[in-house]
């Protein structure tokens, strides 16, 4: 078996849990039709009725579902998101994690590749999950959580009452919607505490530095071309300039790259997001873009998790 076919195995099987009679649907582009077929194999093997379901590129970006797309999101029992990453098709890609959840289980891998898949899908996801509810547990209900880098950044916040999901490989849960690859923990800072200034490193796939400005929970202000085009997309849509994330990469594998799908998984980033909270905040929006700050210390209350991008949890 090749690396591919066992790392597809393993989110089948190991992560999503594919059982048989289940509906299975994989949403993809020309350019990840091979990972499709490793997914979509494996699903057969699983007894699971399969369905792929080909974006051409003459039909995107694509904003928005078909109604015979919604359909199949209904009867769907497994997910499985995998088109190149594009701005514009934030709205579709929320209304699959939206829908996906309500009567399954949603696995978004937006710009996954084959080395991704082979390099971050077939580990240890036992080893990735007791880290990464590590990590929970020394943020929980923290009342002042504070980021810092050399680069510039600083801001504080507060966590305090707010949910936490652990980002760990499991997708077998009806409602569960997760990432492959995994590694994360993530939630939303208390909106009217989150105030000051990100250093920020990509923003959804779009390489290159620049500055983010907030207050309690807006942000008011900016630098750097990446930003401008996510600004220029959000337009005058209020909701997509309210804080919505807050996450901690913990896959000991991933590297920071121009893709924010591994790039947020890094050991020793976090990342931010501005728009939809997921249910986890206040901010309800049909925009979500993440925001990445490397090489940060990371304090919460009085103990220290991350210093100059170096995890101080073992």
């Amino acid at each position: 078996m090749d690396k591919l076919m066992s790392a597809a195995k393993q989110a089948v099987t190991g992560s999503l849990k594919v059982k048989k009679g289940e509906n299975f649907l994989i949403v993809t582009d020309r350019q990840k039709m091979k990972i499709a077929e490793a997914l979509a194999y494996w699903g057969k093997q699983r007894g699971a009725e399969v369905t792929t379901y080909l974006m051409t590129e003459t039909l995107r970006p694509i904003t928005g579902p078909t109604e015979i797309f919604k359909q199949m999101m209904k009867k769907a029992d497994v997910s499985v998101y995998m088109l190149d990453a594009r701005v514009a098709e934030k709205p579709f890609r929320g209304y699959m994690v939206e829908h996906g959840g309500k009567g399954g289980r949603i696995c978004m891998m937006p710009g996954i590749t084959v080395s991704m898949m082979e390099r971050l899908v077939n580990i240890d996801f036992k080893k990735l999950d007791q880290l990464t509810k590590k990590a929970i547990r020394a943020l929980k209900d923290k009342t002042e959580v504070r980021v810092t880098n050399k680069l510039g950044t600083d801001i504080t916040f507060s966590v305090k009452g707010r949910k936490w999901e652990p980002d760990n490989g499991d997708i077998s849960r009806m409602g569960n919607h997760g990432n492959l690859p995994a590694g994360e923990c993530y939630t939303c800072p208390v909106e009217s505490t989150f105030t000051g200034k990100l250093i920020i490193s990509l923003i959804d796939d779009k390489i290159g530095r620049g500055t983010m400005i907030f207050e309690k929970g807006k942000l008011v202000d900016f630098k750097g071309k990446g930003i401008a085009q996510i600004i220029k997309q959000i337009g005058k849509d209020k909701t997509g300039y309210i804080v919505g994330e807050f996450g901690v990469g913990t896959n000991k594998g991933a590297k920071i790259c121009k893709n924010m799908l591994e790039a947020e998984k890094a050991f020793g980033t976090v990342h931010f997001a501005i728009g939809d909270s997921y249910g986890l905040g206040k901010n309800k929006s049909k925009w979500h873009f993440d925001a990445l700050v490397e090489k940060v210390t990371l304090t919460a209350g009085k103990t220290t998790i991350i210093k100059n991008g170096k995890f101080l949890l073992k």
